[in-house]
């Protein structure tokens, strides 16, 4: 995962526990594309300090990511739960091509049902 990306999943998850300049440096830096300059000159600051602050943030969501592991949990979730939705549909298709069962198709209708509804929580 490009490093933007990255810092931008993890502010997703910790984002809250930063505070709030640290946020909102994050926020302008990575999600709003604005430069050092720029932030430092909104926020009356030198972008020394913009810089540092940033790096601090980062930091912080580094450690926090490597303490919970929030973020990786989560994907690996969704990635189990996209694996399970395409052995339901090769199930499936399966069915359709051999025996038509109703019982089938409507477990499987069930089963990808729950991994999409649990894909969106």
């Amino acid at each position: 995962m490009a490093k933007n990306l990255e810092i931008s999943f993890l502010l997703d998850f910790y984002g809250e526990m930063l505070t709030k300049k640290q946020h909102d440096f994050l926020i302008y830096y990575y999600d709003e594309d604005l430069s050092l300059s720029e932030i430092a000159e909104n926020e009356g600051i030198t972008r020394q300090g913009v810089r540092d602050a940033i790096k601090r943030a980062e930091n912080q969501l580094f450690e926090m990511e490597q303490r919970l592991g929030l973020a990786k949990r989560f994907t690996d979730m969704k990635k189990g739960l996209d694996e399970i939705k395409e052995c339901a549909e090769i199930i499936n298709d399966y069915n359709l091509a051999h025996s038509l069962s109703r019982e089938i198709n409507d477990s499987v209708t069930k089963i990808k049902s729950t991994a999409d509804y649990l894909s969106q929580l």
